[in-house]
């Protein structure tokens, strides 16, 4: 085996591992990586690895078809995931006051409110068709 490495630089991190045969051009598409995966032909960091959207990070490396690829962060690179927590956060938060903001006799209202258009017999809705 070589210990030669070719260096590919990540722009975003973490990349899922068949997202990365896909950008190098290794697979023909994303289904073609996937199978490729699954079927025990890439190794990660040493080992084989069979899963398909394993997160990877500069600093790994990755083996495929006698070839070794070495990750590395690009001056620019920008970490999603810090991205997507900070964002979920603050979503989150304003959401949680909202719904103990509403009453308890607000919501059986609502529910109430909801099923009084049925029919009291069938328990259906009418339907108009005009």
């Amino acid at each position: 085996m070589q210990d030669e490495f070719i260096e590919v630089q990540l722009e975003e991190e973490p990349i899922e591992l068949c997202k990365l045969l896909k950008v190098l051009d290794l697979a023909e598409g994303g289904g073609h990586a996937k199978l490729m995966i699954a079927d025990g032909y890439v190794g990660v960091n040493g080992e084989l690895c069979t899963q398909k959207r394993k997160k990877l990070y500069a600093g790994d490396t990755v083996h495929f078809d006698g070839e070794n690829f070495l990750l590395s962060a690009a001056e620019n690179m920008v970490q999603r995931e810090q991205i997507k927590e900070s964002s979920h956060k603050q979503a989150k938060a304003p959401k949680q006051k909202a719904a103990q903001a509403v009453p308890k006799e607000a919501a059986a209202k609502k529910a109430k409110k909801k099923t009084s258009n049925r029919d009291e017999n069938t328990g259906r809705k009418p339907i108009s068709f005009g």
